[in-house]
């Protein structure tokens, strides 16, 4: 019987494979049912650390998050996370996490807790108030102007231009394509001309 090199490599190899590992499967399958993510409901979810958008598995159980890990599913990091993806679950379960919105008044040293509802309104009323105190329905800018003989002049004409420069809005590398897409259509209705994004690719 001739038997090669490459195939007496493989022969000795599985059969050390199965000489170690054996094939019963049974303590795999006894260690699988008795994990703690059983019974745990399973969401996918989007890394918010960076601009790289690694896809994340998260487990809940009764409302609280018990895990999270790497997407395999997920075509950017394919299953893998770096230290700071891999402890996102801290993000939720953490006794320093701030629950309630903070305030601090201005000129204020020291921040409050302050309910949804009135931060909320707060932003609105802050956000109106500047818009409503800059908006700008048209302005003036020099244009050359073609006379009749060929030859060009500046003039100043007044354009339509329905815009406030005193906002401006940066975007999160956290957020989806569709989130920037309704956020970008949001700030424009306002009239934002300044609008940026912080994700690096």
């Amino acid at each position: 019987m001739g038997v090669s090199r490459r195939d007496f490599l493989k022969l000795s190899g599985g059969t050390a494979l199965v000489a170690t590992l054996g094939v019963n499967l049974d303590p795999a399958r006894a260690y699988a049912e008795g994990l703690r993510i059983k019974n745990a409901k399973q969401s996918t979810t989007v890394c918010p650390y960076c601009s790289v958008g690694c896809g994340i598995i998260v487990y809940a159980e009764n409302g609280k998050v018990i895990n999270t890990e790497g997407d395999p599913d997920h075509p950017i990091n394919e299953g893998s996370l770096c230290a700071k993806g891999a402890s996102v679950w801290q993000l939720a379960n953490n006794e320093n996490r701030v629950l309630k919105p903070m305030y601090r008044e201005p000129g204020g040293t020291a921040w409050k807790e302050v309910e949804w509802d009135w931060a909320l309104d707060r932003i609105a009323r802050l956000v109106k108030d500047a818009r409503d105190k800059s908006f700008k329905t048209t302005s003036k800018a020099k244009v050359k102007e073609k006379q009749p003989d060929g030859t060009e002049i500046e003039v100043e004409k007044e354009f339509v231009v329905n815009r406030t420069d005193a906002i401006a809005h940066v975007g999160s590398a956290a957020l989806d394509n569709e989130e920037c897409y309704i956020l970008q259509k949001l700030v424009r209705s306002w009239g934002l001309v300044h609008v940026e994004h912080q994700a690096r690719i």
